[in-house]
């Protein structure tokens, strides 16, 4: 055994060791929509007085962390994103109307002396001619107050307590303290409106929250004029619940907000969803797994059974790197995940198909040697497909928010694990297996002795599939203006998070009409609802953005219908932040084709570049007529599973193209179009094997996965079929067509030029 094979051994074991350590010990953090909770996005706003910079921005965290510390929200998160938005998510809490509230407040506490009351026949107080800062508000009865400019505020106040009492007769009522000047500016407020009579309005001190008096009591007669209450302190009294006076403290504690915040998304699911979620993916993951390993093995038979260990070893390894990195694990995430298990047989594949190739070619060529060989032909394919799935997960990580760019993170760990995988420890193993006597007697029993069924049928015929381009391309333009002709006729449905809305799930307890829910929330007052039902208890509706309250008329509707409907998902998006995530994705997409473009430029050809951004175009607006003409939404979940489609697209070309490559290198006299036919069938059986094992993983991620995963593992399937067609029916032939209208020009032997 010479040095390499021992050093990727230990590497091998040294990595599985760790992930195996690192799996054991260290739990993957869940996003909340596996875990249920709800995520809300506050934006900060510019006022008159006080500008939305990144300084406020970051004074307005601080006061946000600390009305959510007094919540008691078990493991809150808190980040700032950009210079004017908060993002929080707040674990366990299904009611986001309450958790909105006590945020989005301003929490601008103020105290003012009452200067009288404008109501007919309630102002016993001398009339007063009007001040600079004096202002109209409405007592707890709606007796409008005349009130004096601020004296007293927040920052005045120590500290604030929500208190119970019970011999007094006050119920539950907010106590608050006083201190440093606060304390001598409340003695001179009660002692001037002291100096009115009992029963006098203007005896009154007015205490203002966010614009509203939340209390205005009368200060006792057992004050002296001018002397007030010394002792800093008072009490909020008001007919509070026990929640109410705790909120209340809450704010008064946490401090006021240097500038107004508006919710501009809401999240919310609850965690039943989150761990059918869950469990859906853990059948889809061991079943697709499972499957595609019976494949693999019923393919390469013992070198199978090699790669369906090495699967399971990819597994481990990308499960430790999300749980070392401190990634969240998000819904989307989770399909990523499972979708690269099914992805990481691709690079065993290219191993094992090109090790049979060298096998056939020289017959005396051993076993052990044909795999050395077939791993170091592979490694520049496996290297180049791979690096373009890393471009589609770092545009959704860079590009892309929220769940979707935790799919980007997940992706992106698959596929330098599925790199390890196969080229470490399937190597390790292989090559192991293959020095043994026992295989080296029956060479067949690996797998690669035999070129495969796809391969022998192709090589009898050995067919010129492009000697005419032009057929193949008039039927993707066929098939290209039939997708494309949803668009036109049906258009594309956006979804919530790119129009802004409120989108509600519910799972009812039987099967429900979506016809009647849809006239009676027409009749409630909302006639432009969209009612969809998945399966048998699954009903969603969406509409345009909608105040809590209107949500709750929403619900009732569903319910009147229904019967019992638990609302298990509930996300609010706002306009403007729709029209960004909507140009966020224009530009997402236009960056992906780009960096495919320039990657393929860099390493190919620019004419076989082109031809892979052409199929790459061909693929998008097919999923995307697809889409639109089964009316399913195009949302971030979709835009995830459409990039992810462009990179497995570009893996399928590269892999074409990369064969081109070697073979005009071998014969650069042969005629293009019979080096692209032959580079097609050589690349069919890999293209065939890796295609029906990430077929099985979405599969069963579409059937097991429910309704929050169906749409992506249709889109991908959709894409993983147009994407393997594209590949060699598009990409191919518009290659052919633009090499011999473009033809490389190569300087002759007798000074001349000579054309490929």
């Amino acid at each position: 055994m010479n040095r390499s094979p021992r050093v990727r051994a230990l590497l091998a074991l040294a990595v599985l060791a760790l992930s195996l350590f690192v799996a054991v010990t260290v739990p993957v953090r869940l996003g909340l929509d596996l875990r249920g909770g709800t995520q809300i996005v506050l934006e900060t706003r510019s006022t008159p007085t006080a500008d939305a910079d990144s300084a406020a921005t970051d004074r307005t965290l601080e006061v946000l962390r600390g009305r959510i510390d007094a919540l008691g929200v078990a493991e809150p998160t808190l980040v700032r994103s950009g210079d004017h938005r908060i993002i929080v998510e707040l674990p366990g809490v299904r009611d986001p109307r309450k958790a909105a509230d006590v945020l989005g407040r301003t929490a601008q506490l103020t105290f003012h002396p009452v200067l009288g009351a404008t109501a007919d026949g309630d102002n016993t107080s001398r009339p007063l001619p009007k001040r600079p800062g004096e202002r109209v508000l409405p007592d707890e009865s709606g007796t409008p107050l005349r009130l004096g400019p601020v004296s007293l505020t927040g920052e005045d106040v120590k500290e604030a307590a929500a208190r119970f009492d019970q011999q007094g007769g006050a119920g539950w009522h907010v106590t608050v303290g006083f201190e440093g000047a606060g304390r001598a500016g409340w003695a001179r407020l009660t002692g001037e409106a002291a100096c009115r009579a009992p029963g006098d309005p203007a005896r009154r001190v007015a205490i203002v929250l966010d614009d509203k008096v939340i209390s205005s009591p009368q200060v006792d007669p057992s004050i002296a004029c001018e002397a007030g209450i010394r002792d800093g302190a008072t009490r909020i009294t008001g007919s509070f619940s026990p929640e109410e006076a705790r909120e209340l403290s809450l704010l008064i504690n946490g401090g006021a907000l240097p500038v107004p915040v508006e919710t501009v998304e809401q999240r919310t699911v609850g965690p039943t969803l989150g761990a059918q979620a869950i469990t859906a993916s853990a059948w889809a993951a061991a079943i697709g797994t499972a499957l595609t390993s019976l494949f693999i093995i019923a393919v390469y038979r013992l070198l199978g059974v090699l790669a369906a260990f090495a699967l399971a070893c990819h597994g481990l390894v990308s499960y430790a790197a999300l749980a070392a990195l401190g990634a969240t694990l998000t819904l989307p995430g989770l399909a990523g995940f499972v979708l690269a298990v099914g992805m990481a047989v691709d690079a065993n594949v290219l191993a094992f198909e090109g090790a049979r190739e060298e096998y056939a070619g020289r017959r005396r060529t051993g076993i052990r040697s044909a795999l050395t060989a077939g791993f170091r032909k592979a490694f520049s394919a496996i290297a180049d497909s791979n690096i373009t799935t890393l471009i589609a997960a770092a545009l959704l990580f860079f590009l892309a928010s929220g769940p979707v760019r935790g799919f980007g993170v997940t992706l992106g760990i698959g596929v330098l694990a599925s790199m390890f995988s196969a080229l470490v420890v399937s190597r390790v193993l292989a090559e192991f297996a293959a020095s043994r006597p026992g295989v080296r007697r029956r060479p067949r029993l690996t797998g690669i002795a035999t070129t495969g069924a796809v391969r022998d049928r192709l090589t009898r015929r050995d067919p010129l599939l492009m000697r005419r381009p032009r057929r193949w391309l008039a039927t993707s333009a066929a098939v290209l203006v039939l997708a494309g002709s949803g668009l036109a006729v049906r258009g594309v449905d956006l979804g919530v998070e790119f129009t802004g809305g409120r989108l509600i799930e519910y799972i009812t307890s039987g099967p429900v009409d979506p016809g009647r829910v849809r006239t009676a929330l027409a009749d409630a007052g909302f006639p432009r609802a969209v009612v969809q039902s998945s399966g048998d208890t699954g009903l969603t509706v969406r509409t345009d953005a909608l105040t809590d309250t209107e949500e709750a008329e929403v619900t009732g509707a569903v319910r009147d219908v229904a019967g019992r409907a638990d609302e298990v998902r509930d996300e609010l998006i706002g306009p403007s932040l729709g029209k960004e995530l909507r140009q966020g994705a224009l530009i997402a997409l236009a960056v992906a084709l780009g960096a495919q473009f320039v990657y393929l430029a860099a390493r190919f050809r620019w004419v076989l570049g082109s031809a892979a951004v052409v199929a790459l175009v061909h693929d998008v607006v097919i999923l995307l007529g697809v889409f639109a003409w089964l009316g399913k939404p195009v949302d971030g979940v979709f835009l995830a599973a459409l990039l992810t489609v462009i990179g497995y697209s570009v893996n399928d070309s590269v892999v074409l193209f990369d064969r081109v490559r070697e073979l005009d290198r071998r014969g650069p006299g042969l005629p293009f179009p019979g080096i692209v036919s032959q580079a097609i069938l050589q690349t069919l059986p890999r293209t065939v094997n890796t295609g029906m094992g990430a077929a099985f993983m979405l599969t069963a991620l579409a059937v097991l996965g429910g309704s929050s995963l169906t749409d992506f593992a249709l889109a991908l399937l959709v894409g993983l079929a147009v994407g393997t067609y594209s590949s060699v029916f598009t990409a191919a032939p518009v290659a052919i067509v633009l090499h011999h209208r473009f033809p490389r020009v190569k300087p002759s032997r007798q000074g001349g030029a000579v054309t490929t």
